[in-house]
Formats: C-alpha cells, sequence, structure tokens
C-alpha cells in the first residue's frame, strides 16, 4: 500500500537529454480492472498475466474479496476464484478510493440481482456522473434507490432483461459495465454508440472466448445474447495476458521527446497510439517504431527545436485524454503556440497553474482550452499532485527543470504507474522517493 506521504525528489537536466536505454511498459491499468469486474460472471478460477503491480488492483482485489471471491496475487499474475461471491454490498471505504469500482456494479447486479455502492471515489478531475448507469441499469428493468447521491440500491425482480441503449455520450467505463450486465440477462440487449478504446474491444473478446454471446466488437454496436443467469467458464490452459498500456507508453514516449538521446520503449502496442506518435513526429521528435517497441533516436542533434502543436482530447482513435497533461508539457518546450483543447473532462487543466508556476507561459481561455506558449526554461518547485496523469507529468516537467523539484502524493502516481521511480533510475532519472 502506498504511503500518501511519500515524495518523490528529482534533479533536472536543465533542457538537456541525455537519459538513455530501454523501458519496458506493463499492462495496463485500464484493461484489467474491468477484467477482474468480470470475473463476477464466472464460476469457475480465472488467471490473468501481465498484470501490473499498482495500487488500484489491490483495492479492486479488496472489493473481489469482501463480495466473496478468494483472490490470489503471484508474480505479475491475478488468480480469482468467484464461485462463492454473495455479496452485494460495497464496501465504502474501498469504493471511495477507486473510480472503477463502479464498473463491478454491473457484473454483481446481473449475478445477484442485488448491488449497494456508495459514489465511487477516485481522482479529482472534474465530474463524472454515473447517470448513464443508472439510466441503463433502469432500462433492463432494475429499480434504484438512492440516499441523498451518496448512496444508491439497485434490484431485480427476477434478473436483468435485454433490451436497445443508446449512450448519448461515448464512455469507456459504461460501455463495459453494461456489457458485463447484459452477458448474464435475460433476452438480447443492444448497446449503440459505444466506446472503441483497445480496453473495451479486448474486454468483449475475452468474455466471448469464455462462452459469453457476442456480435460486433470493433464497431460502434454491441449485440449481446445473454445467458440467463447461465455463469461463465474459463477453459484455457494458460492465464489470459493483459494488453500493454497504452497510456504509460505515451507517457515515457513524451519524457523520451524532451529528455533522452536515445530511447526504447519496449513491450508496447504502437497501433494503440498511432495519433499522439504522429503529433510528436509532426513536431519534429524522431520516433521510430516496429510492432512491439517506440524508439527515440538521435534526439540531440545541434540546434534541433520542437515546433508547436495541437492537440484536442476525443474517444478513441482520437487523442487519449490521459495523455493530455504529459503533452501539455511537451508543448512547453515547442516553439510557437500550441493549443491543447480537453473535451472529456472539465476540470483536467487545473493543474497547468503549477506548470505556469515553474515557468511555463500557458493562457487558460476557458476550462477546455490552454494555450501554451515556447520554449520555457522550467525550474524545480515543490508540486502537489493532484491526479494520476497530472502526476506523471508533474515528473516529466521535473526532468526537464534545473534543479530539483518534489513531487508530493506520490501515491496517485503508484495507482497508474508500476515501480515508475526504478524503471526511469535506469535509464538515468535522478529520483530518489523519501518520506518528510
Amino acid at each position: 500500500m502506498s504511503n500518501t506521504q511519500e515524495v518523490f525528489n528529482i534533479t533536472g537536466l536543465n533542457g538537456k537529454k541525455t537519459f538513455s536505454g530501454r523501458i519496458a511498459v506493463s499492462g495496463a491499468k485500464n484493461h484489467i480492472l474491468p477484467l477482474l469486474a468480470s470475473t463476477v460472471l464466472f464460476e469457475t478460477p480465472v488467471t490473468f498475466s501481465n498484470v501490473p503491480n499498482i495500487t488500484d488492483i489491490d483495492d479492486m482485489s479488496a472489493l473481489l474479496t469482501h463480495a466473496g471471491a478468494r483472490v490470489v496475487r503471484g508474480n505479475h499474475t491475478i488468480e480469482v476464484h468467484p464461485a462463492h461471491i454473495s455479496n452485494g454490498v460495497f464496501d465504502t471505504d474501498l469504493a471511495h478510493k477507486l473510480r472503477a469500482s463502479i464498473i463491478l456494479t454491473g457484473p454483481i447486479l446481473s449475478r445477484l440481482g442485488t448491488v449497494s455502492f456508495p459514489t465511487p471515489g477516485g481522482c479529482i478531475i472534474g465530474k463524472r456522473p454515473i447517470d448513464l448507469f443508472l439510466d441503463g441499469y433502469t432500462q433492463m428493468g432494475a429499480h434504484i434507490e438512492e440516499h441523498n447521491g451518496e448512496s444508491f440500491v439497485i434490484t431485480t425482480k427476477n434478473g436483468l432483461v435485454g433490451c436497445e441503449i443508446f449512450f448519448r455520450l461515448q464512455s469507456v467505463t459504461v460501455t463495459e459495465t453494461l456489457l458485463m450486465a447484459a452477458v448474464l440477462a435475460r433476452g438480447t440487449t443492444v448497446l449503440k454508440n459505444v466506446a472503441l478504446e483497445p480496453e473495451v474491444t479486448e474486454l468483449a473478446y475475452f468474455l466471448k472466448s469464455c462462452g459469453a454471446q457476442i456480435e460486433g466488437i470493433g464497431t460502434m454496436t454491441l449485440t449481446i445474447k445473454g445467458t440467463e443467469g447461465k455463469l461463465l467458464s474459463y477453459t484455457a490452459e494458460t492465464p489470459y495476458q493483459v494488453i500493454p498500456d497504452r497510456i504509460e507508453a505515451g507517457s515515457y514516449m513524451v519524457l523520451g521527446a524532451l529528455c533522452a538521446e536515445n530511447l526504447e520503449i519496449t513491450n508496447c502496442n504502437p497501433a494503440h497510439l498511432e495519433l499522439p506518435i504522429r503529433i510528436l513526429q509532426g513536431c519534429g521528435v524522431p520516433i521510430e517504431t516496429t510492432d512491439s517497441t517506440i524508439r527515440i533516436v538521435n534526439n540531440t542533434k545541434e540546434n534541433k527545436e520542437f515546433t508547436c502543436g495541437s492537440i484536442r482530447t476525443h474517444e478513441y482513435p482520437g487523442f487519449p485524454t490521459d495523455l493530455q497533461a504529459p503533452c501539455t508539457v511537451f508543448f512547453t518546450q515547442t516553439t510557437g503556440e500550441s493549443v491543447v483543447e480537453e473535451m472529456v473532462f472539465e476540470g483536467r487543466l487545473g493543474y497547468t497553474k503549477d506548470l505556469v508556476y515553474m515557468g511555463a507561459s500557458i493562457d487558460i481561455a476557458h476550462p477546455h482550452r490552454a494555450v501554451v506558449r515556447g520554449p520555457n526554461k522550467l525550474s524545480g518547485r515543490e508540486l502537489y499532485t493532484p491526479d494520476l496523469r497530472a502526476g506523471l507529468a508533474y515528473v516529466i516537467a521535473a526532468c526537464v527543470a534545473k534543479d530539483t523539484s518534489r513531487v508530493h502524493n506520490v501515491h496517485f502516481i503508484d495507482r497508474g504507474y508500476e515501480q515508475c521511480e526504478q524503471k526511469l533510475r535506469e535509464i538515468g532519472v535522478s529520483i530518489e522517493r523519501t518520506t518528510p
């Protein structure tokens, strides 16, 4: 468990590019969390490999244990024994810590016919209402009781019933949750305007490989023929492998662009990062890719300047909102005026005030738009991480800056980046974890 008082002390390069070597990407946080939730739909044990050692996995495992499952952790593996799941009442403290706790509501409601949970927690990056989840459950025949907007009790008479649901907004977690809810339902469920992120499609393929009847995978319409309560079985002889974390890979790609002479990012899937790669290449970053690596090569040529660019976050295959903060740090070091438009979360540009504190020139036009003028010399500062992705952006900014920065609230970073400081030290980052 991460200590909330821990701090990263990082000595920056003052704009130089000296890091080099290889950095391996771990399994995707946003893939393993719904996979773990999906084990509620099974009667047999399920084992996953390439599991990142991050605190969000600890919290999801604890939620499953509270529900009645037995969870066994190994070396980047996790085995869930779901046969005795019988408790549909969430542990309040755990659910408040983990935004992804909401995805458990679908499979638990579908299996047990009832679920009781508090408003989920997680990073504070703007409003993330749960009305889309509740609307979906209502359309599937569930009854919802709300208690002062702080907790919910959802019940069904004879299980969930298939129907047609059109999502007015594309949402990864809503798509995953309603998909899992539909697997055990009675009748056929049609989900329209679904999210297309790799983590969503891979979850659907996994469930289909285990007996779920799902059509339209990879399109914006999923059709699920429910099993009428019959649980799934995992019959494969080997663990199911979690896909590489595209956000971790993209974050280290930005770090390499700003601070590395030569850097190879391994165990990744560049096809999941096509737009971020093209944007950085368009700004002048020398990036090469293979099927499983991203390489930044010969990045210290004399008089080499990166040109400005623009990003607009959008659902996949658009620019991922989780890479917006690292890319904004990148734009502080490019020549000209860059525009960052955050179209997913209205509170996600709040971290930019700390980049300005470090010396960046950033104007917030309105809650969804920032204008970055560069290049700027950044200086080390005391930084207080507000959320997971901004935390890694602060680490990148600290590496670029002169002098030493202290990045507080490291526990946010531990939620999504496995062994962050160990990986960074191996490529030359001067980083140390301390407790005040």
